[in-house]
């Protein structure tokens, strides 16, 4: 009893350590990307009372390519009285907390051990890609913490006595209010993967594994589709809301358009290197393993086969033979979400947003869920093992159990196995160690990551556009940085490809020749930053629309030109 009292307050502490690290590493606020811009405009915008808008562009129109909930929140925060941009990172940082102290809390329930629940999260706390997306303002923390509640709250209606194997609890009969309740969580569950969903597009994958585990973990079709149903009575309403919004503002529900682009180089590349630094958290070993591409292919695959073997195994014994026991509920639907996940990414890349790459952010609800794994296999490689060598030792003992009913396994093998699993996992926690606090002692010193760099606070052309009349049209490449800091919306570029599409856009040169009009008239500027680290294609974007205009500064690689 004191073991239970303190597993709450042990992961609590781990938590907190969590929050304190990320505040530690953000003194000037979190990392700031063009998407990052979009949210805390999009949430001042909702402030303002003009709903979920563009505010960093001067077209000022309804935001359909970002989910709300993000935004939405940090309005919420807002309501006190502080800056969305503020409030950003006390959200963050805080929910580095709660997703250390979720994924604590799905160890103790999966493996009924309180030391694997505090041992996953230690994994989270101290691991440097996680670490690395609660440390930038972006949607992913909020999504990953729907994701892990949904889970939470998906597991408690397949262990509700409804769902017990071979009919247990069948014959009672149940309380109207012990049915709701399991009904009951899986609304919530709905609930939250649809604000997993309106948090990243990519919670249509969490859906689809649900729904998939429903059918595959029910016992017959009349359960499978009343259960799918009862699921999507909590999804729809918020999901189907959201739709609709887009369709009459804007004409189209996504912003997503259906074009075929095949995987690029540029794909292959961001995905070696953001899963070598996951799996290798040595630097020296990582840089020696990317050399080799082939063994971390290797490497990808047999994992990937383990947890699909594994996932199918238990999985299609279930459904093809009803009465078989319940496999274990949040470990069978992470390793169903893993695929789930990845194919829905691949398949934005290949048909709906060419620009999406596995970075970081885009691959972390992946690690998150291979940790689960992780705790969930090695418990169980102690737990099984022991119960192995006891029946091996003494037959006779093999069907003998113990008052908790669990079987009674020798105590010297368990030790042994217990000892191995230690030593993998220690070695796991300690080389993670190291580089989860350079990178936090790097950011606390470095002075902002992104648009938040000192580097714009510091901009000798960024104070050039603070100075400008307030009804000046910037035509720029950076609107983001110039709404964060010059205090002014922007108009993007006319470009020649559609970056999401990858389809040359009509009309540029139409468009080249409306912005040089427009700052030959004297009433628009054209700012141009870090031009010369850019791509050929965007140099041959900026020598077009420069043409014949007045450059009127220049410093540190950026442009700012204007009527003569």
């Amino acid at each position: 009893m004191t073991k239970q009292r303190a597993f709450f307050p042990t992961l609590i502490l781990v938590a907190l350590a969590g929050i304190f690290l990320v505040l530690y590493a953000t003194p000037e606020g979190l990392g700031l990307s063009d998407d990052s811009i979009a949210y805390v405009a999009g949430a001042r915008s909702i402030l303002s009372g003009q709903g979920y808008r563009e505010a960093y562009l001067a077209s000022n129109g309804y935001v359909t390519h970002f989910p709300p909930v993000f935004s939405i929140t940090l309005a919420f925060i807002g309501l006190s009285g502080m800056d969305p941009l503020r409030a950003a990172r006390f959200l963050v940082a805080f929910l580095f907390g709660a997703n250390i102290f979720l994924p604590g809390v799905i160890g103790w329930r999966m493996t009924k051990s309180q030391l694997a629940g505090i041992a996953l999260a230690l994994l989270f706390l101290i691991n440097d890609s996680l670490f690395d997306v609660h440390v930038v303002a972006m949607s992913e923390p909020l999504y990953i913490f729907f994701t892990l509640a949904a889970f939470l709250t998906f597991e408690k209606y397949p262990s509700s006595p409804t769902l017990l194997p071979n009919g247990e609890g069948s014959h009672k009969p149940l309380a109207l209010w012990e049915r709701g309740r399991g009904e009951g969580w899986l609304i919530a569950a709905g609930v939250l993967t649809s604000l997993a969903y309106l948090t990243r597009y990519a919670g249509l994958a969490l859906l689809a594994t649900f729904l998939l585990a429903l059918i595959l973990l029910q016992d017959n079709w009349k359960k499978r589709l009343t259960s799918a149903g009862i699921f999507l009575v909590g999804f729809l309403p918020l999901a189907l809301a959201w739709s609709v919004r887009n369709k009459l503002v804007t004409d189209n529900a996504t912003n997503r358009t259906f074009v075929y682009h095949p995987l690029t180089e540029e794909h292959i590349n961001s995905f070696i290197y953001n899963i070598s630094e996951f799996l290798v958290p040595v630097e020296s070993l990582r840089r020696a393993m990317v050399k080799d591409v082939t063994s971390l292919f290797i490497l990808v695959a047999l994992i990937a086969l383990v947890i699909l073997v594994w996932i199918a195994t238990k999985g299609l014994k279930k459904f093809f033979h009803p009465t078989s026991a319940m496999p274990e509920v949040l470990s069978f639907a992470n390793g169903l979400y893993i695929f789930g996940y990845l194919a829905s990414i691949v398949s934005s890349m290949l048909f709906f947003d060419q620009a999406t790459k596995f970075k970081l952010r885009i691959l972390a609800p992946v690690y998150v869920s291979l940790f689960v794994l992780l705790v969930y296999f090695l418990y169980h490689v102690i737990a099984r093992r022991s119960v192995a060598t006891a029946t091996l030792a003494s037959p006779a003992r093999a069907g003998e159990q113990s008052s908790n009913g669990r079987e009674i396994a020798s105590p010297l093998s368990r030790l042994a196995m217990t000892i191995v699993v230690a030593i993998l996992y220690l070695s796991i926690l300690f080389l993670s160690i190291p580089k989860t606090y350079a990178s936090a002692q790097a950011l606390h010193l470095g002075g902002g990551q992104g648009l938040a760099s000192f580097k714009w606070y510091d901009s000798k052309a960024m104070d050039f556009l603070a100075k400008l009349p307030a009804d000046t049209r910037i035509y720029t490449n950076q609107p983001g940085a110039v709404y964060l800091h010059a205090d002014h919306p922007a108009l993007v570029l006319p470009d020649l490809v559609d970056s999401v599409t990858g389809l040359p856009r009509g009309n540029f040169e139409k468009g080249v020749a409306l912005l040089q009009k427009d700052v030959l008239s004297g009433k628009a500027v054209l700012a141009l930053f870090d031009t010369g680290s850019e791509s050929a294609e965007a140099q041959k974007v900026y020598d077009q629309v420069s043409k014949g205009l007045y450059l009127a500064l220049q410093t540190q690689g950026d442009k700012i030109y204007t009527a003569p």
